[in-house]
């Protein structure tokens, strides 16, 4: 069991790295904290940072779940085999996405968790197909919300709802869906203060320079 507890604590801290606060700083010295929405989420490197390097820090923290839940949770289960694999990658995603929302490095305030959690399926995917699926409906759901209403947060919230939905949809096991239920969860509570805005109608879009003009 000491074996598990390595991974819960590696992929926490995987999760944890603070890829857009990095990025912040190597490429214009400021704090992103300080600029946009404030969070250190993909979106907000976007709009402070460019659409480029938005994309790039997208990749990076979906990578940090797929590390996790993929490469990680497939290594571990060859020395811990009183655990399905399932399990192993289920909770090794569960700490990288807690790292990346709570992390250790910024007085855990971090991201929304909604890139890593689709980084997390992709890793899934690699032992159950079935999430490949679920992961490609969830991106699905997630452009057709951002392209009706231009809200990520918006976007992100639905898509998150249905996780669980889908998982008993295509018939996953319990786990599956407690675990997606859990990390619907997480993802909603990181989205409080979106939400709060989106009810007052203070939550700010994203717009391109394209519809600008």
């Amino acid at each position: 069991m000491p074996w598990i507890i390595i991974g819960i604590i590696i992929s926490y801290f995987l999760g944890s790295i603070p890829t857009a606060y990095i990025f912040g700083r190597l490429t214009k010295g400021i704090d992103i904290r300080n600029y946009g929405s404030g969070n250190v989420g993909a979106t907000n490197a976007a709009r402070v940072l460019g659409k480029k390097l938005g994309a790039l820090i997208l990749f990076l923290d979906m990578l940090k779940g797929f590390i996790s839940a993929g490469l990680g949770g497939n290594i571990l289960a060859r020395y811990t085999p009183q655990l399905s694999i399932d399990k192993i990658c289920i909770i090794l995603g569960i700490a990288c996405i807690s790292g990346h929302i709570w992390t250790i490095f910024l007085r855990f305030k971090g991201g929304k968790g909604v890139a890593t959690t689709l980084g997390v399926l992709l890793g899934l995917g690699y032992n159950i197909p079935d999430l490949m699926v679920i992961f490609l409906l969830m991106v699905l759901i997630w452009f057709l919300i951002f392209a009706i209403s231009r809200y990520v947060s918006l976007a992100s919230v639905i898509a998150a709802i249905t996780l669980p939905f889908f998982m008993i949809i295509f018939k996953q096991t319990k786990i599956l869906l407690g675990s997606s239920i859990l990390i619907s969860l997480l993802i909603i509570l990181s989205h409080r203060a979106n939400i709060q805005r989106l009810i007052q109608g203070a939550e700010p879009k994203l717009i391109t320079k394209r519809q600008q003009t």
